[in-house]
């Protein structure tokens, strides 16, 4: 190989060495669209999602045996407390009580013979006519017939009980369910199987869950003044059906009727709303709202903006002077919006980023872009 030749086959293979040694360039920051965090006013409502159920409810049960002879009511309709619902056969009881009075007269009369007796042996046992057991064995009787007399008057009272059963009278007023007895069904006191049901419907209450920290949070705004309550520490709600319509009417909520689920750490919070027209019904679902006045330093971001993390707890990105970004845990309270309200975690100037979530990572250096709220889309980070 000539001199020439090996030189350039040296400089090729040179040249191919450097080509392999060489570094791709770095690929360029993903671009991340973010908001900075700027406090500001907000009128914050809660909502709070629940279960209507009945104010009162009344399931209609015999008190004695016997054959429904009547029903006296129109199914759903409404019924007063003391109205007559049912009639049972009343035979029995009406000739349990005749005995029962019949036995009452009875010992009156003997306990007036048994009175007269004793009152007559007075004078006689001081002037000797008579002995004194005598005079002690009257007084013994007259005793025995006036607890005769008792016993017969409590005797007559249970019957008259009895015999008032057999009209099943509603326990309290409200809308009347259909009858689950027909006539000439037999009926038995203590049986599980109502005849039927009663519900009053107006008011009505609706049963909320919220987390027990949130109920601290009200009730610390009820002391403070930005929930404003009545005399007996209610507040007021409003309520939005399951169709998403408002209910005309407002209704309160009692801060201190609450019970604490320890499986779940919730409250159960019982709001009272008023139902003339019986609109609501027990077991609709909605969403009651309660209104907690002004925050005049509330934080907001996108709800897009917020992921969880393998705990269920939120979290933000957000990034630093260099456009680093970097995972930070926060704090949530209610919704606003297509917000939501940060309580912690976050400052004002805070760079938090809303879109391109799923392509960086903690410690990826990003080109940064402000927030467009038009041309953003939902990202989710898995």
């Amino acid at each position: 190989m000539t001199p020439l030749l090996l030189s350039a086959v040296s400089l090729l293979a040179l040249t191919a060495c450097e080509k392999k040694a060489a570094k791709p360039p770095p690929p360029p920051p993903q671009t991340a669209e973010f908001i900075t965090v700027s406090p500001r006013a907000v009128h914050v409502t809660t909502e709070l999602p629940g279960r209507i159920s009945s104010y009162e409810i009344a399931m209609v049960r015999p008190q004695v045996n016997g054959v429904i002879q009547k029903r006296l009511f129109t199914e759903g309709t409404d019924v007063v407390a003391g109205q007559q619902l049912y009639q049972i056969d009343p035979r029995v009881y009406q000739a349990a009580y005749d005995s029962a009075s019949g036995q009452l007269a009875q010992a009156k009369a003997n306990a007036f013979t048994a009175r007269a007796k004793f009152e007559r042996y007075g004078p006689l046992v001081k002037a000797h006519a008579v002995s004194k057991q005598e005079y002690d064995d009257a007084r013994a009787a007259s005793d025995a017939a006036d607890a005769q007399v008792l016993i017969a008057k409590g005797q007559v009272e249970n019957a008259a009980v009895n015999l008032n059963y057999t009209q099943v009278r509603a326990p309290i007023t409200g809308r009347i369910g259909r009858s689950l007895q027909t006539v000439g069904a037999l009926v038995a006191t203590g049986q599980a199987a109502n005849l039927s049901v009663i519900t009053r419907l107006d008011p009505i209450y609706v049963d909320v869950n919220l987390p027990a920290v949130s109920l601290l949070r009200l009730r610390e705004e009820v002391a403070s003044g930005r929930i404003q309550t009545g005399d007996d520490k209610s507040a007021p709600v409003s309520l939005k059906m399951e169709d998403g319509t408002t209910y005309k009417d407002p209704g309160k909520i009692q801060f201190n009727e609450v019970n604490v689920d320890q499986a779940t750490a919730t409250v159960v919070v019982r709001a009272v709303f008023p139902n003339p027209d019986h609109l609501l019904l027990p077991g609709m679902y909605v969403h009651a709202s309660l209104d907690e006045g002004i925050n005049p330093d509330a934080i907001l971001v996108p709800q897009q903006a917020l992921f969880r993390n393998t705990r269920a707890e939120p979290e933000v990105m957000v990034l630093d002077s260099d456009n680093k970004a970097s995972i930070r845990n926060v704090t949530t309270g209610p919704a606003h919006g297509t917000d939501w309200i940060i309580t912690d975690g976050l400052k004002p100037g805070d760079r938090v980023v809303v879109t391109g979530l799923q392509k960086i990572h903690p410690g990826d250096k990003v080109n940064p872009q402000p927030y467009s709220e038009d041309t953003s889309a939902p990202a989710d980070r898995k």
